[in-house]
């Protein structure tokens, strides 16, 4: 390492370091992690893909877990004030690819990315559809590591969902259990994403999760589960989803994984419309 670097003039000038830190985009030390979820209206029945009734309640398990600011926004952020400092978006919605990246935020999204945010896309948000494929397909895929073309092969099924890598931070204060949930066939993931949850459908074996370290720094965690909501309302699924959020934003998980105890109350479904 050289030693001038980390010279005694730097911690002579504490304003100058934190100067330095704030021009590569890294908010200090005291400073709250932030997460932006993207939630949309509904779009399926009652029950399942409760965009931002879930973003909700998944931003109080992340308040269980240290000093965490928590933002939940009817699609892309009109306020740019929303977006500073922001270190990983959680996106449930209609397919994020289009979401993301074909509107007049494209750049926004592409600047956060390019800084080192953090990414976690939740079910339907996995994916890009099948006529955007060829356009949207190369960024998309470069930013989630991988994904699923939409709506290319799905199973409604009850499959063990198992850890393919159960010493990753993701997969940390769960065991592998039984879940039924709406299936994406035949996703299309990189050689350089890690594959770590796996069901079985149709008889083949299926990834339903992938962590990827993007080449700029930043992290993206991909799952496709999540169409049900009482798939929320058990604690090992939501374990993995807030220690997915807790990793792609650079904080440390706990060994028994994070903190997602909330009461029944706050897990329950708001009233039938």
């Amino acid at each position: 390492m050289n030693q001038s670097r980390w010279s005694p003039q730097w911690f002579l000038f504490p304003w100058v370091f934190a100067a330095v830190l704030s021009a590569f985009g890294h908010a200090s030390a005291d400073e709250p992690t932030r997460v932006l979820f993207i939630g949309g209206q509904p779009d399926h029945p009652w029950g399942s893909h409760m965009y931002l009734h879930t973003a909700d309640m998944l931003s109080k398990c992340l308040k269980l877990n240290g000093d965490i600011e928590t933002i939940v926004s009817d699609g892309w952020p009109q306020d740019a004030d929303q977006l500073r400092g922001v270190d990983t978006i959680v996106v449930y919605t209609s397919p994020a690819a289009e979401l993301l990246l074909d509107g007049s935020h494209r750049q926004q999204v592409l600047d956060l990315m390019n800084q080192g945010c953090g990414l976690v896309t939740i079910h339907w948000a996995s994916t890009v559809k099948q006529e955007n494929l060829d356009r949207l397909g190369p960024a998309w895929i470069k930013l989630l590591g991988g994904t699923w073309i939409s709506n290319v092969g799905l199973s409604t099924d009850t499959s063990p969902l198992k850890q393919l890598q159960p010493d990753h931070p993701i997969c940390r204060g769960w065991r592998e259990y039984e879940i039924r949930d709406e299936f994406y066939l035949n996703p299309q993931i990189t050689n350089a994403a890690s594959a770590l949850l796996q069901v079985s459908a149709q008889g083949q074996d299926v990834i339903v999760g992938w962590a990827y370290e993007r080449p700029e720094g930043g992290r993206s965690y991909a799952t496709t589960l999540g169409h049900f909501y009482d798939n929320f309302q058990r604690e090992d699924f939501r374990r993995t989803i807030v220690n997915a959020v807790l990793w792609t934003a650079k904080r440390e998980v706990p060994p028994s994984g994070a903190r997602v105890d909330l009461s029944d109350a706050e897990l329950a479904l708001p009233p039938r419309p």
